[in-house]
Formats: C-alpha cells, sequence, structure tokens
C-alpha cells in the first residue's frame, strides 16, 4: 500500500469517526481540517468527562439527538454551510465553557 493509499484510508477513517459523533462534513475538508476538527472534538469530549458529563446521553449517537446531562456538554452542531476554521472556533469555545461548568455530582 502506498503512502497516498494510507493518507486517504486514514483520512476516510477519521471522517467516518466525525460522522459518527454526528459532525456534518461536506467531503472538501483537507486532512488537515479533519485531523483538527478530531482533535477539538477530543478536548471537547474530555472536558465533559471532567466535569462529570456522560458522552453516551450527552450525543446521541448516530441519527439520534442529543440528550445531554445539561445543555453545555453537547456537542456543537456544525451547520451546513460553517467554515472549519467557525466550527473550530465555536467547539473550542463550547469546551472553555464546559471546563468552567460546576461538575454534576
Amino acid at each position: 500500500m502506498s503512502q497516498s493509499d494510507d493518507l486517504k484510508r486514514a483520512s476516510r477513517e477519521t471522517a467516518d469517526r466525525l460522522r459518527a459523533r454526528g459532525i456534518s462534513l461536506s467531503g472538501r475538508e483537507s486532512v488537515d481540517d479533519l485531523v483538527t476538527i478530531d482533535d477539538a472534538v477530543e478536548r471537547f469530549e474530555e472536558a465533559v468527562i471532567s466535569r462529570g458529563g456522560d458522552l453516551m446521553v450527552d450525543e446521541g449517537g448516530p441519527g439520534r439527538r442529543p440528550e445531554p446531562d445539561d445543555p453545555h456538554f453537547a456537542l456543537p452542531v456544525r451547520s451546513e454551510h460553517e467554515s472549519v476554521a467557525a466550527y473550530l472556533e465555536r467547539i473550542e469555545r463550547a469546551t472553555d465553557a464546559v471546563r468552567r461548568h460546576p461538575p454534576i455530582a
């Protein structure tokens, strides 16, 4: 398998993982965009877990509406025409808000 094939496979896997989390992708995102979004989502999820949130409930899974313990714990939804940069900014703001949120007992 060539390096190009490995990159395409890794890119598909990352895109599939993001879509499974309910993140809308246009298909025009670069490999770097996908990795950056994935990293931001992981930071958000780590923040939710650190405050006592339950990701299975908070994110709702593919095809299901999220029903978070607290609305702060829901991953921001990417709008259809939202740029990667704008979406990343919203995820970072949401992550900061979660980190400041009181823990769930």
